[in-house]
């Protein structure tokens, strides 16, 4: 950046004043202040482009795009964030703003970011630099080949699947709490197999080592243990001026230490986050990295709280905020607007989970005719199975939805199949990739697939070993093609994406043998080649596609390809992030939300109402919550088919609920009076589930 830069007027004239305190801090009148920054930031508080906003002005000061490090939770997210910059800086500097100037080339997720910073210092790590990554499903599968190895598949007693178990390996890892605690906490059926998991743990470790192979928690761990290195870690700390993570709420314990271990003291940190949109535990997260952030550095970081709110009306606001002012422990903060807007949120208690979604097919159309698109509106739900009658009724009315969820695109056959070429080329210790590709070929089968790679494992040149090895004459054609493309593959002479093309056309004719539906699968191999010529390398293409891939295959196009518009369904997490000018929220009661199972510790409790408060939080002008009084229950030898009654959630007691405009439908339906929320009634119900399911 040239010292010389002129700004040419106030960039920041569109924030408001806690935000531009964030963005100001440690520069300009704050220069000297060298704390750590926290930055709260409520929901719809633009968050993204505060954080947007401080990046450009640490540039315009004369900060250095390549010594800052902005970790992401989405590539997306990274890509959005850059524009946002370049688009600041190309106003308000005097300058020639082309591509590179505003680059910021250490941006990404935790995952991507630890990728690059391993594989370049893979030596002094006693790893070798052609390791491969495994998305989830990869691990799971070998992890499943190490279970079966292990002979705990053949066991009298039923011993986890491999979900489950790379569950528990990875809540271990990412969490740093012990086995017997992880067990104890989160997965308390599989407590039994403590030592059988420790001995599978310990196995499926030494596999990957074997192969050459990361999974998604080896990233955080590795990068991690780096960091606590006294030489390695202030080596790579030092490479950044100032280090900035965004959804700070969302990290676990490692990628806390990550970023503790780049800035022991804290100088150059910002982290931005709401705890009270804290809902991730299950994958690791914890709500004490936010909670307890300001005590980590000394002296103790600044705190800015974002309350001003763009999104949502005042009205739902107040109740938004009422909500989670209930919990036991948080930031304080008050969300306001100046939006106007006079519709009340509403709870509308129902019979049954018919007459839910009757009303909310009715409401949805209703608003459609007042000039509401669908996509407008959103259905939300604490699990995925809260949506089941609605659909039905959805679709029995033709009111198209598309529900967030489905098979992800590195699932399908097709594109693993792909990407599993590059990766065997890439890595021949790869056994997973490696097994995979063999027997895509017609006659090659497992023992055929086995007896190679077990060659291959055990020699100094895997490559040539491939290439000499004897398979039945008929398969000789088919082999000697397969080979050349190989061997051509492992020279890393062509061009990126030429070997991707080279893979393509080997494999398109087994795609036509494989596949009837080949001609629709085909669109996602060309979609992954289009992708690939956005990459600068193979190595690249690889780590960056398997830790951030897209979310759908074109084979799932769904009814959003089909009608031009659509209601959104979608669990509460998977929401997150989103805005809807009307939202509905599905099975406000206790045992749905909070849900049944995540009543076990305060911990749970409170997760389960900060989730509530990001359902509510998503809707911009109308707000309707669902109390459904009971649920009828099939199919329960004990008892029979029978009606459970349910009580409006504890989140929202009765104080609370006189904020909003209460409506009973059918209109004949009782209130849901006498026992308090959240208290005796609603736990005999669960008490009567539980017992009717055991």
């Amino acid at each position: 950046m040239p010292a010389e830069a002129q700004v040419r007027t106030d960039p920041f004239e569109t924030l408001n004043i806690e935000q531009r305190q964030a963005v100001e801090h440690g520069v300009g009148s704050q220069r000297g202040d060298e704390r750590a920054l926290l930055i709260i930031a409520g929901a719809g508080t633009g968050k993204t482009n505060t954080l947007a906003f401080r990046v450009a002005r640490l540039i315009a000061q004369g900060g250095d795009p390549h010594r800052i490090l902005l970790l992401t939770f989405s590539r997306r997210a990274a890509f959005e964030m850059e524009r946002r910059v370049g688009s600041v800086l190309g106003r308000v500097l005097d300058l020639n703003t082309g591509p590179g100037l505003t680059a910021l080339p250490w941006s990404g997720t935790f995952h991507s970011v630890g990728a690059r910073l391993l594989r370049e210092y893979a030596p002094r790590l006693g790893l070798d630099d052609s390791f491969t990554i495994h998305d989830r499903s990869d691990s799971e599968d070998m992890l499943n080949l190490v279970r079966h190895g292990l002979d705990l598949s053949s066991t009298g007693k039923r011993f986890p699947q491999k979900g489950t178990c790379l569950s528990i390996y990875s809540r271990v890892v990412n969490s740093q709490q012990a086995l017997p605690e992880v067990l104890q906490h989160a997965f308390p059926w599989c407590a039994q197999w403590e030592s059988e998991l420790r001995q599978l743990f310990g196995a499926y470790v030494d596999v990957k080592q074997a192969q050459n192979v990361l999974d998604y928690d080896d990233l955080l761990l590795f990068w991690s243990e780096m960091m606590a290195d006294p030489v390695l870690g202030a080596e790579v700390g030092a490479r950044f001026d100032h280090v900035l993570v965004d959804e700070y709420q969302d990290t676990n314990r490692l990628q806390a230490a990550i970023v503790s271990g780049l800035k022991p003291g804290g100088r150059g940190v910002t982290v931005v986050g709401d705890d009270a949109q804290s809902i991730y535990s299950f994958r690791g997260a914890t709500v004490r990295n936010i909670l307890d952030f300001p005590q980590h550095f000394s002296p103790s970081a600044r705190l800015v709280t974002l309350e001003r709110n763009y999104r949502s009306t005042q009205a739902i606001l107040d109740v938004s905020n009422a909500v989670i002012e209930l919990a036991a422990e948080r930031h304080a903060k008050r969300l306001w607007t100046d939006k106007p807007g006079s519709t009340r949120p509403q709870l509308i208690v129902v019979s049954d989970e018919a007459e839910q979604a009757r009303w909310v097919a009715n409401r949805i159309l209703e608003q459609r005719e007042s000039g509401l698109l669908l996509k407008s509106q959103a259905v939300l739900f604490r699990t995925s199975s809260h949506s089941t009658a609605l659909e039905l009724e959805l679709t029995r009315r033709q009111i198209p939805f598309v529900k967030f969820g489905g098979l992800k695109f590195l699932e399908a056959a097709h594109v693993k199949d792909m990407l599993s070429i590059l990766r065997f080329a890439q890595n021949p210790r790869g056994r997973l990739a490696g097994f995979r590709v063999l027997q895509l070929m017609a006659g090659v089968g497992p023992a055929h697939a086995t007896r190679l790679l077990d060659a291959m494992e055990g020699a100094s040149d895997p490559g040539t070993t491939l290439e000499r090895f004897q398979m039945p004459a008929n398969l000789a054609k088919e082999w000697q093609a397969f080979v050349q493309m190989y061997q051509a593959l492992r020279q890393g002479q062509l061009p990126w994406p030429a070997d991707l093309d080279l893979a393509k056309r080997w494999y398109l004719p087994q795609l036509e043998r494989l596949h009837d539906d080949h001609l629709q699968r085909r669109a996602d191999i060309d979609n992954l080649e289009h992708m690939a010529s956005t990459y600068q390398s193979r190595e690249r293409f690889l780590s960056e596609l398997t830790l951030d891939p897209p979310q759908a295959t074109s084979d799932l196009s769904g009814p959003a390809h089909r009608d031009e518009d659509y209601v959104i369904l979608s669990t509460i997490h998977s929401a997150k992030g989103q805005e809807w000018t009307s939202v509905h929220v599905l099975n406000v009661v206790d045992g749905c939300i909070p849900s049944d199972l995540g009543t076990g510790t305060q911990d749970e409790i409170e997760e389960e109402r900060r989730l509530l408060y990001v359902a509510m939080t998503r809707a911009k002008e109308h707000l309707h919550l669902l109390v459904p009084h009971r649920f009828y229950v099939t199919q329960q030898a004990a008892l029979g088919d029978r009606h459970l009654y349910a009580s409006r959630s504890r989140f929202i007691p009765d104080a609370l609920a006189a904020k909003f405009e209460t409506l009973v439908w059918p209109p004949a339906t009782p209130a849901l009076s006498g026992a308090p929320n959240g208290g005796p009634a609603s736990i005999q119900v669960r008490e009567r589930a539980r017992s009717a399911w055991r």
